[in-house]
């Protein structure tokens, strides 16, 4: 081989190198930075003293800390000053199993910020042990909500807030229809939220309760995410799969869905940075 040529070759394969490790750092990188991402739904009937209502919105950690002791993700957060912060379930990972001390301590970070509210995922039910995890982060702080609603006050104001275990769950637990039912019979016709840890069943069955919102995790964002989709890929392993971030509506009733923070067992994120969501409410539209 003549020297010149050796030289282009040479010259090719490091090029070559570069752009992989270059791509590689990238992949490395988006893995492990949270992106803060804003949202502004607005409702003609959203009570007015929830008129600029600020939910921090997480979901998916799956056991991932970002900084020490996840002091990045409560830094995050903290700026955001959110009147609530919502998580949506799969904390830990099946996979990975759970690590001692973690959910206390992302429930103490999260309440130190602002009340804090969740729901399962199914990752909870893999692992097991879900009526201990819930005594665990009720005992430091969170309100767990298992099928259940609540009210919330605002400005002299109030509406009700909602969340439903996983369907991982158990099979005699209350049905997210009876769940609705009971909200019609106690409050009337209120302005309700919903928080349900499945995106993908917002179309075929969490549209249809009647919440004014929606909100979910599950998705991570379509795991790969390309122009002019809802991401490459569903949870299920399933192609372009829909519902996966942001904000929807079916059925007179609005989705929310965030991309979540975490990963699950080997898989990895492309173009699709851990998120913060800050979902703000207002009265118009």
């Amino acid at each position: 081989m003549r020297p010149t040529k050796k030289r282009r070759v040479l010259r090719r394969i490091l090029i070559l190198l570069v752009l992989a490790v270059l791509a590689g750092g990238y992949g490395w990188w988006s893995n492990i930075t949270l992106q803060t991402a804003y949202f502004d739904p607005a409702f003609s009937d959203l009570p007015t003293g929830f008129d600029g209502c600020r939910i921090a919105v997480l979901s998916d950690l799956h056991g991932a800390e970002f900084g020490e002791d996840n002091a990045a993700l409560f830094d995050a957060v903290a700026a955001e000053r959110p009147d609530y912060i919502f998580y949506l379930g799969d904390l830990e990972d099946r996979y990975r199993g759970p690590a001692a001390g973690y959910p206390e301590q992302v429930a103490e970070g999260l309440c130190a910020i602002a009340p804090t509210y969740y729901v399962t995922g199914n990752h909870e039910w893999a692992i097991g042990g879900v009526p201990e995890l819930k005594e665990r982060l009720t005992e430091h702080g969170v309100t767990v909500l298992s099928n259940e609603a609540l009210v919330l006050e605002r400005n002299g104001d109030a509406l009700v807030l909602a969340g439903i275990d996983d369907p991982n769950g158990y099979a005699d637990q209350k049905t997210p229809q009876e769940l609705a039912a009971e909200i019609y019979a106690a409050y009337g016709d209120p302005f309700w939220l919903l928080l349900a840890h499945r995106n993908d069943r917002f179309e075929g069955e969490y549209s249809l309760l009647g919440a004014d919102l929606v909100i979910s995790g599950h998705g991570h964002g379509g795991i790969i995410r390309l122009p002019f989709t809802d991401g490459l890929i569903s949870t299920d392993r399933t192609l372009f799969p829909s519902y996966t971030a942001g904000l929807y509506e079916k059925n007179g009733s609005a989705l929310f869905v965030t991309r979540g923070l975490g990963n699950s067992g080997p898989s990895f994120r492309l173009f699709n940075r851990p998120e913060v969501a800050v979902v703000t409410l207002h009265r118009g539209g």
